[in-house]
């Protein structure tokens, strides 16, 4: 009995390590390539695994992409939200969140630049499971960035006329054209641009000059 539950619990780490493998390949090819570049077969042969193996983890092309998509979830929750949280709420916080972002686009923590700025486009005009998957993470996304701005607002650390979906979006349009223009161009300049446009926004609706964030 011992052996035989030995053997499954073998035979079970092996198969959550072959999917950390995976999903450790797939998420830094669909950053460069997209989701559709992904298929079995090809990450079988890149990775030096069985196709059959790669088949019984995931089971479909579908089922790959939304993996990957959520292993990308839990990488950008790791490197982007939970540190700038650590943040009191206010708009310390809230520029923390656009640092994080500007920071995670810049190290390139998926080569391709921001995963999900690089495969939303794949599938913004499409309907499915795939598609649902990313416009949730988005949301989810944008969600946080307005949740930040009000928090800062209702503190009274923003003018209490922040029109915070307004805000979101503008802070969000100033990382996202950073990514873009730095993936293409490869030109880091980018990235203080994004940090003094977001500095400007934010000195404008702070209601004292002293939370008004710094550009080093």
């Amino acid at each position: 009995m011992t052996q035989a539950g030995g053997a499954v619990d073998g035979r079970v780490a092996r198969g959550n390590e072959t999917r950390r493998l995976v999903l450790a390949r797939t998420v830094d090819l669909a950053s460069v390539e997209g989701l559709e570049a992904l298929s079995l077969g090809r990450i079988a042969t890149e990775l030096k695994l069985s196709k059959s193996g790669v088949f019984a983890l995931f089971g479909s092309k579908e089922e790959l992409q939304l993996a990957t998509v959520r292993a990308a979830a839990r990488v950008y929750q790791d490197k982007v939200v939970r540190p700038a949280l650590t943040t009191p709420p206010g708009t310390g916080r809230l520029w923390a969140l656009c640092e994080s972002w500007l920071e995670y686009s810049r190290l390139r923590v998926f080569p391709g630049g921001c995963f999900f700025y690089g495969v939303l486009a794949e599938y913004d005009a499409r309907e499915g499971a795939v598609h649902d998957a990313l416009a949730g993470a988005q949301r989810a996304w944008v969600e946080l960035v307005e949740r930040c701005a009000a928090e800062a607002r209702d503190l009274g650390e923003l003018r209490p006329d922040t029109e915070v979906p307004q805000l979101a979006f503008e802070l969000i349009a100033l990382m996202e054209m950073a990514n873009a223009h730095s993936v293409m161009h490869g030109d880091p300049a980018v990235y203080r641009r994004a940090r003094v446009g977001i500095a400007t926004r934010l000195a404008a609706l702070v209601t004292d000059p002293g939370l008004a964030p710094e550009v080093g």
